[in-house]
């Protein structure tokens, strides 16, 4: 007995969509270059460096991390004393964070004796 297929059979054609649906969201999870969200500021000269720097990010509600791991304030300066002076510091701090803070964290690493303290920001 022959019959005539007038139908398309969307089940194989579901499950295709289902498995490049979950690698689509299982590899878009792996892009983002950071793990703490910053709205970074932008600006039109930005320096590309290849060395190492040491990184202190400063959130948008205050937190602060050195190298993705958070710590206080005080714990800052315990953190940076281990390295060596003449290491790079780059200050990761969101748009929104108050000038006062980031001058705060900025003087806190000059005065421990880092020369090499600069602001990442986002080329626009």
């Amino acid at each position: 007995m022959e019959r005539e297929l007038n139908q398309i059979n969307v089940i194989p054609l579901v499950d295709v969509m289902l498995v490049l649906l979950v690698i689509v969201l299982t590899t878009a999870t792996f892009i983002t270059t950071g793990q703490i969200p910053v709205d970074l500021a932008k600006a039109k000269e930005a320096g590309d460096r290849k060395d190492v720097p040491l990184v202190i990010t400063l959130t948008a509600d205050g937190r602060l991390y050195m190298n993705d791991q958070p710590v206080t304030q005080e714990g800052l300066k315990i953190a940076l004393n281990p390295h060596p002076r003449e290491s790079l510091v780059v200050v990761r701090a969101d748009r929104v964070t108050m000038l006062e803070r980031f001058v705060g964290v900025v003087d806190e690493v000059r005065g421990l004796g880092f020369k090499q303290v600069s602001l990442e920001v986002v080329r626009s």
